[in-house]
């Protein structure tokens, strides 16, 4: 079973799609119910949806009680906020922060507390801002850094243990993303969801002996 978070839209309900049409078991969870029966609605019957706030640690925990284990779970639960630091709202930041941040320890601790020893993919999508400052992207950019700390710090703890960690970097697409994020900007030539679920579904690739534990998605 594939577990995909934050597959109301974008790259999750992408993913989601194309493993589908794979036949494979897919979960798919959002915070919203209707956007989620979107998503679903037309697919086979190998697909569940489930409504959870990953900001809220008894809901994650309750999650992981009432589903089998994730073969892979691929985390795409997440939000943007930008603009000059000096400008922006604290409200929005703390939301910036629960939804990047917050959520991706929550999912990670209930993970590793329950399937360290099993040969589970956690796969965890987010962003170039990962790897470059950018100007007008300062909050963005501290908590996407901040996710990859966490990441490559677990990681390290699983040092020896049968589930891995995958870090995923893409570059921007063309998504509802950017219409709740505050940044106007021109994303005709971004990639789309579809394009890079393509990508990133072929390069999830491991063997008995080796697995790819970081995936840079750039746009042309």
């Amino acid at each position: 079973m594939i577990l995909i978070t934050g597959a109301s839209s974008g790259l999750g309900a992408a993913l989601a799609k194309q493993y589908v049409s794979d036949n494979e078991n897919v979960i798919i969870t959002g915070r919203d119910p209707s956007k989620l029966c979107k998503v679903s609605k037309g697919l086979s019957a190998k697909i569940e949806a489930l409504s959870v706030d990953l900001a809220d640690a008894e809901q994650v925990s309750t999650m992981f009680d009432s589903i089998p284990r994730p073969d892979m779970v691929v985390h795409c639960a997440g939000s943007g906020y930008f603009g000059p630091l000096e400008l922006q709202n604290p409200n929005q930041i703390r939301n910036l922060i629960d939804n990047n941040l917050l959520t991706t320890i929550h999912l990670l601790q209930e993970l590793v507390q329950r399937y360290r020893d099993k040969p589970t993919q956690v796969v965890i999508i987010m962003s170039t801002a990962a790897q470059t400052a950018k100007a007008g992207e300062s909050t963005y950019c501290a908590v996407k850094w901040g996710v990859k700390g966490l990441v490559e710090s677990v990681r390290l703890e699983l040092k020896g243990e049968k589930m891995k960690l995958i870090g995923v970097y893409p570059g921007g697409m063309a998504t509802e993303f950017w219409q709740t994020s505050g940044k106007q900007l021109d994303t005709s030539s971004f990639m789309s969801a579809e394009e890079a679920a393509k990508m990133i579904k072929n390069a999830l690739q491991s063997t008995s002996n080796g697995y790819i534990s970081d995936i840079v998605v750039n746009r042309m």
